[in-house]
C-alpha cells in the first residue's frame, strides 16, 4: 500500500496551509466572537479553485481527487473550522450532487458559478421533525403546470443566509414513503423563499446557520434534480461523500489541538522543568497523537476508496465517527494541558472544543454512523 502523496496533492496541501496562515488566521478569533461570515475569504478560496475541487473542469471545477480535497479541508480547519465547513458543504453537499446527477442545463446554470466561488450553495434536508430520520419530510412539493410549488421549513442549514442556491429535499408523494421524495434546485431569489435569524451557536460561529422557509415557492420542472422520486437516494448519496469532508474537518481540529499542546508543553514550566518532561503530559500527548494518526488514515482511506470508484460508505461512516470523537477528545486534552490558559480565547484551544462538538452531530450523528457501520458489516 502506497502512502505517498503525489506532487499535485502536496501542492494542494501546501497551498491550503499557506492560505490558512496568511488569509484566515489573522481574523479567526474576531470572526468567532462576532459570528461574522468570512465572505472575502470564501471568494478567494473560489479563485484558488477550492470551492469546486472535484467538479469537472468543463463546469469551472478543479477536477481534483478526493484525497486532495481532504488535505485542503484539514489544513483550513486547523486554523478555522468555520471556513472548513463552508467549503465542505459547497463541495460535498452541493457541487457533488449537481456534478453527478445534474442535467447539462443545471450544470451550466448552477454548478459552474458554484464551483468557481461566484455563488455559494446550501443543502436543505433537516427539518424540525426530520433530523436523523430523513424519510419524515414535511416539506411538500405539489405538481402544477410547468413545475412544482414547495411549502415547508428547513432548519440547521449551513450557509443558509449567505447561500445563493439551495438543494431542497421535499415530499412529492407521501404514499410512496422514501420513494416519494424529490430534490430540487431553489434559487434564493425565488418568490416565497426566506431565511430565519442566524443561530447563536456554541461553535463554528463564523459560518451562518439558520432556517430556510419556503412558502408557495414555484420551482420549474427543469430544476428537479436527478428525477422525481429519487430525492432520498440523492440525499443519502450526497451525505456519504459529505461525511468524508466532515471527517477531514475533525482531523484538522484534532491536529491543531495536538500541535498547540506540544508547543505549549515545551514552553510552560512547572516544578522547574517544561511540563513536556512530566510523564502525565507525555501520556496525554501520546494518546492524542495515536488517535489523530488513526483518524487521519481512516479519512484518507475512505477518500482513496471513493477515488477508486469502490463502495466507500462504511469507511466514510467510520472516518466521520472516529475523527469527530477524536477531535472532541483532543480538544479536551488540549484545554487540560493548557490549564487556565486553555479556558480563554487567546490560546484558541477553547474554540477547538466548541468547534469540534458539532462534528459529532451534523451530517449524521455518531449514533447514525454506527447504525450505518453495523448494517454494512452484517451484510458482509
Amino acid at each position: 500500500m502506497d502512502f505517498t502523496f503525489t506532487e499535485e496533492q502536496k501542492m494542494i496541501r501546501d497551498t491550503a496551509r499557506e492560505f490558512a496562515r496568511e488569509e484566515i488566521a489573522p481574523t479567526a478569533i474576531e470572526r468567532d466572537i462576532e459570528a461574522k461570515f468570512p465572505t472575502d475569504i470564501i471568494k478567494k478560496l473560489g479563485e484558488l479553485g477550492f470551492m469546486g475541487m472535484m467538479v469537472d473542469p468543463n463546469y469551472g471545477g478543479a477536477g481534483l481527487d478526493t484525497i486532495s480535497y481532504v488535505l485542503a479541508i484539514i489544513e483550513l480547519s486547523k486554523v478555522d473550522a468555520s471556513v472548513g465547513v463552508i467549503m465542505s458543504v459547497n463541495n460535498s453537499l452541493v457541487c457533488h450532487g449537481l456534478n453527478k446527477h445534474g442535467t447539462e442545463h443545471q450544470k451550466t446554470k448552477y454548478l459552474a458559478p458554484l464551483a468557481t466561488g461566484q455563488k455559494l450553495g446550501a443543502f436543505c434536508l433537516s427539518e424540525p421533525e426530520a433530523g436523523s430520520d430523513a424519510t419524515k419530510q414535511h416539506t411538500s412539493a405539489k405538481k402544477v403546470d410547468g413545475g412544482w410549488v414547495l411549502n415547508g421549513i428547513k432548519n440547521w442549514i449551513t450557509n443558509a443566509i449567505s447561500a445563493d442556491y439551495y438543494l431542497v429535499v421535499a415530499q412529492t408523494d407521501p404514499e410512496k414513503g422514501h420513494r416519494g421524495i424529490t430534490a430540487f434546485i431553489v434559487e434564493k431569489e425565488f418568490e416565497g423563499v426566506s431565511q430565519g435569524v442566524k443561530e447563536d451557536k456554541l461553535g463554528i460561529r463564523s459560518s451562518d446557520t439558520a432556517t430556510v422557509t419556503l412558502q408557495d415557492t414555484f420551482v420549474p420542472d427543469e430544476n428537479v434534480l436527478w428525477e422525481v422520486g429519487k430525492g432520498f437516494n440523492f440525499a443519502m448519496d450526497t451525505l456519504n461523500g459529505g461525511r468524508i469532508g466532515i471527517a477531514a474537518q475533525a482531523v484538522g481540529i484534532a491536529e491543531a489541538s495536538l500541535e498547540d499542546s506540544i508547543a505549549y508543553a515545551k514552553e510552560r514550566k512547572a516544578f522547574g522543568v517544561p511540563i513536556a518532561e512530566h510523564q502525565a503530559i507525555q501520556f496525554k500527548l501520546a494518546d492524542m497523537a495515536m488517535k489523530l494518526e488513526a483518524a487521519t488514515l481512516l479519512t484518507l482511506k475512505a477518500a482513496a476508496q471513493k477515488d477508486a470508484g469502490e463502495n466507500y460508505i462504511k469507511l466514510a461512516a467510520m472516518a466521520k465517527a472516529y475523527a469527530s470523537e477524536t477531535a472532541v477528545q483532543n480538544a479536551l486534552e488540549a484545554i487540560q494541558i493548557h490549564g487556565g490558559y486553555g479556558y480563554v480565547r487567546e490560546y484558541k484551544v477553547e474554540r477547538y472544543l466548541r468547534d469540534a462538538k458539532i462534528t459529532e452531530i451534523y451530517e449524521g450523528t455518531s449514533e447514525i454512523q454506527r447504525i450505518v457501520i453495523s448494517r454494512m458489516i452484517l451484510k458482509d
